[in-house]
């Protein structure tokens, strides 16, 4: 970088830092998350895994073809069942067709083409908002 001598030496601090230890802040948060008991991480992951089924299931019936993750709060569904193919075209008119949002997942991939058909909905929401969105889904596209 180039900027006034002052600058740089506090962006070289800050870099050091961050660059050497770029989870520091985040040791604090495992560690606390380390103390908790095992019913904690079993309630989460069911919690989880109801909510992606939930999801999944409006997504199902609106229908999209789902694939359903293992790891991720994030459902990536192919969008040519319902006779789309451009997923950012897509997720650009869902908002007004239905109120719901999703991402594009070719602005994941080198070959943007490749993930052209294939667009994301998070379920790291409340059960109500994710109740509402596959209403709201299975309204818009359901035959």
């Amino acid at each position: 970088m180039t900027a006034a001598p002052a600058l740089v030496t506090a962006v070289r601090s800050a870099k050091q830092y961050l660059t050497y230890v770029a989870s520091g802040p985040l040791q604090y948060a495992v560690a606390e998350a380390l103390a908790l008991p095992d019913d904690y991480f079993d309630a989460f992951r069911a919690d989880m895994r109801a909510k992606r089924e939930l999801l999944a299931g409006g997504l199902e019936q609106a229908g999209f073809t789902v694939f359903r993750p293992a790891g991720t709060y994030f459902i990536t569904t192919d969008i040519r069942s319902l006779g789309e193919s451009d997923g950012f075209t897509f997720c650009r008119s869902l908002p007004e067709r239905c109120g719901v949002v999703a991402i594009p997942n070719a602005v994941f991939y080198d070959h943007r083409e490749q993930g052209a058909p294939f667009v994301r909905f998070a379920f790291c929401k409340r059960q109500e908002v994710l109740e509402e969105a596959a209403k709201r889904l299975r309204k818009a596209f359901a035959h």
